[in-house]
């Protein structure tokens, strides 16, 4: 089936004719990239309201860090992360993503108003796809290998390009029987998680055919320590130049949404890639 062009998500529907931009903002104090804000709302609304300036067409709240070796923390916590920072930015004027595989907390922050749910056990959680069929959320699908505590350990695959494709249409099949439409859900490859650097940069390669499954494409490869290997940038802040390289190849390969720290610098580069392809923004 051919992708839609608009994602329906909430109160939104955001086309999709050209690469859109979804900001990060971690509510956490031990984010891998350095840019977690903790238990400060303001300074959360300061580095929203940054990135919407720069360009973001949406944002993505996460409470919990799925980093490697990351402890878990309760539904409590990470409500009192993430809830008061999303009723706040409720009327900013664009989707709001909530990233969690809490049912608890998708149903909370679908309660409220989230636009989007952002499942990195891609709504394997019991309860989880419940909790999204009854709403007008739409919903990113991620892959991932074991779980964020273990998941660098030794992941390992058969054909990796394959295997993630296979589970993410799988969930997205099973999400259609639950009642969310196709245009509602995006499918996100996971890179980093549970994935050596080859298996990243196979499934990169092999993203095309993602893409040719039909469902609208998240990446998200911002100051991944793939990049850091690559480059032998060891400090995540200073990858931006890799990472709005790596958002510019997973456009070139047909990704539709790019999730990125560095909103400015991505939103540069995709404004000459739309004027170059004669693409509107």
């Amino acid at each position: 089936m051919a992708a839609s062009k608009v994602f329906h998500c909430g109160r939104f529907q955001v086309s999709l004719e050209s690469a859109r931009i979804m900001g990060i903002v971690n509510l956490t104090p031990d984010s891998f990239s350095g840019d977690g804000v903790g238990a400060s709302q303001d300074a959360a609304l300061r580095h929203a309201e940054k990135l919407l300036a720069d360009g973001a067409d949406m944002l993505d709240l996460g409470g919990e860090s799925s980093r490697p070796g990351a402890p878990e923390v309760s539904v409590q916590e990470e409500l009192d992360r993430v809830m008061p920072v999303l009723e706040s930015l409720l009327m900013c004027g664009v989707p709001i993503s909530i990233d969690t595989c809490k049912p608890e907390v998708m149903r909370e922050a679908l309660r409220i108003g989230a636009d989007i749910i952002n499942d990195i056990r891609g709504l394997q959680t019991a309860d989880a796809l419940d909790a999204l069929a009854k709403s007008r959320a739409g919903v990113c699908i991620m892959h991932m290998q074991g779980e964020p505590r273990t998941m660098q350990n030794a992941p390992a695959y058969q054909n990796v390009a394959q295997e993630v494709a296979q589970f993410l249409v799988a969930q997205a099949q099973r999400a259609e029987q639950a009642g969310v439409a196709a245009n509602r859900i995006l499918l996100d490859p996971g890179f980093g998680f549970g994935k050596t650097l080859q298996h990243n940069l196979t499934l990169l390669r092999q993203l095309p055919e993602l893409v040719g499954e039909g469902y609208a494409v998240l990446v998200g490869l911002s100051r991944k320590s793939m990049l850091g290997t690559i480059t032998g940038r060891t400090n995540p802040s200073d990858r931006v130049s890799a990472s709005v390289a790596a958002a510019l190849l997973a456009v070139q390969c047909g990704a539709n949404i790019v999730r990125v720290h560095d909103v400015a610098a991505t939103k540069d580069a995709l404004s000459v890639w739309n004027a170059v392809m004669g693409q509107n923004p």
